[in-house]
């Protein structure tokens, strides 16, 4: 499926059950219940996203891609199933019943591209292929609100922390689906997708592992960010064509086991020899030069 980034509406969330061979247990189930166990997530307040929707179609709960598995007959309540890698990926873990979520319905063909769904796709050669952020509700991992502060006169700068790299393939938060740093998928004026918005970067602190995003009058009030605490943990997507594009010229580059290795984070993956030689020309040209210049100076 593939969204926008563009809320529709909010929602609430109005149970939490720990699922049972498919089925909803007790609503009372609080987050130290989940473990790694499948829920069942009630939503209601969701009249917006579901007057066209359909048993198995997606919906985007704060950025989270869910497959609606029951509505009521006014369509405005529906539920949705989580499975346990989707809890270890996302914020679900932190839902208590009362929070207001973002919804979001799956793109269809004649919806307006708003956000920052791919827009445009360039094929220029088999290593580098160009276009937009595309959504596709694939929470990367969580982020931390590390700091809110006021940008005058009506808008709010939100700093998000990225979780520390991770060591090798397979590790924690952070890693993205290669296991991979995500950190260098965040780039000045590029595009992240946060609780299911899609938000412009402002600046990236890359030492801090830190970026910041702007929240304008209309988000503040139409998405849950701005009502978000210091510390919270916030659902992060990534551009999914930039870690294919990462992907491919990494494997160009330093052959595909090398590249396998530098994605998932190991250290001391050395360069094929044919880069070292042109490093090693282009070092030895600069010091002839700097050594010419040094002798006719003199």
């Amino acid at each position: 499926m593939v969204f926008t980034g563009i809320v529709e509406c909010m929602g609430r969330v109005a149970a939490i059950d720990v699922s049972t061979n498919g089925t909803g247990g007790g609503s009372d189930a609080g987050p130290e219940t989940y473990g790694y166990g499948g829920l069942v997530v009630t939503i209601d307040g969701a009249d917006t996203v579901l007057q066209d929707v359909h048993i198995g179609d997606s919906i985007a709960v704060n950025g989270i891609c869910l497959t609606a598995t029951e509505f009521d007959d006014a369509r405005t309540t529906f539920k949705v199933g989580v499975a346990p890698e989707t809890i270890r990926k996302t914020n679900i873990s932190d839902w208590k019943v009362g929070d207001r979520v973002n919804l979001e319905r799956a793109m269809t063909a004649s919806t307006r591209f708003g956000g920052h769904m791919v827009q445009s796709l360039f094929i220029i050669d088999p290593l580098l292929t160009l276009g937009l952020l595309d959504l596709q509700g694939h929470v990367d991992c969580t982020v931390t609100l590390s700091a809110k502060h006021p940008d005058p006169p009506n808008s709010v700068l939100l700093t998000l922390q990225l979780p520390p790299a991770p060591a090798a393939s397979g590790s924690g938060g952070g890693g993205g689906g290669d296991g991979g740093d995500l950190l260098r998928f965040v780039v000045d004026k590029g595009y992240v997708c946060l609780n299911g918005v899609s938000l412009t970067v402002v600046d990236v602190d890359a030492r801090a592992r830190a970026f910041r995003v702007m929240l304008v009058p209309h988000t503040r009030a139409a998405v849950n960010l701005d009502a978000l605490a210091v510390g919270s943990a916030v659902n992060l997507e990534v551009d999914e064509v930039g870690k294919y594009v990462d992907r491919a010229v990494r494997a160009a580059l330093l052959g595909p086991a090398a590249a396998a290795a530098a994605a998932a984070g190991e250290a001391d993956v050395a360069p094929p020899k044919w880069i070292a030689d042109i490093v090693e020309r282009a070092v030895d040209r600069r010091v002839d030069e700097i050594l010419a210049a040094a002798r006719k100076s003199a």
